[in-house]
């Protein structure tokens, strides 16, 4: 499969911080871009003290779930996209969400399009971090969200299958 859209988060990256006195919450923001490279979106993501925030507006998509998936280097290349690497697992765990071994630090739930073409989430997670960690997202290489043309399992998928080279597994 291949990913219907996805954004550089680590190219548009910024921090907030501005002077020594304002320790303001780390931030980054990116635009979603179709193959095509026609902006169908934004995202944006705040590190808060009950997580990272991620809110991801979509519009001019296709109607219906579709995953999405922090994945492990911040380049997009169209149209294929595989350029973003896989998911984003420095854990070690496995694919889906509810899976009892761990689900991958990049699985995120579903973005629901409706029938208008337009859509959004917005959810915060204790998975990943923007400031320096293991698991955060500003690293040397970066990072990409992905959006998938079909929606993520939260179940486990095996191992070969979360971890191919296309980044719509």
């Amino acid at each position: 499969m291949r990913p219907l859209l996805l954004l550089g988060v680590a190219a548009v990256l910024a921090g907030c911080a501005s002077a020594p006195g304002d320790r303001g919450p780390l931030s980054a923001g990116a635009e979603l871009k179709d193959k095509e490279g026609k902006q169908v979106g934004a995202a944006t993501l705040i590190e808060t003290p009950e997580g990272v925030r991620i809110a991801v507006t979509g519009y001019r998509l296709p109607p219906g779930s579709h995953g999405l998936h922090i994945h492990a280097v911040g380049l997009c290349e169209p149209p294929e996209f595989t350029s973003a690497g896989a998911h984003l697992n420095p854990t070690g765990k496995q694919h889906g969400r509810l899976n009892p071994a761990g689900p991958h630090v990049g699985d995120l739930p579903n973005l629901v399009i409706a029938a208008s073409g337009e859509g959004g989430i917005d959810v915060t997670t204790k998975a990943f971090t923007l400031s320096r960690s293991p698991v955060t997202l500003l690293g040397d290489k970066g990072t990409s969200l992905v959006i998938t043309p079909t929606p993520m399992t939260r179940r486990p998928i095996p191992p070969a299958t979360a971890e191919g080279a296309s980044p719509a597994a």
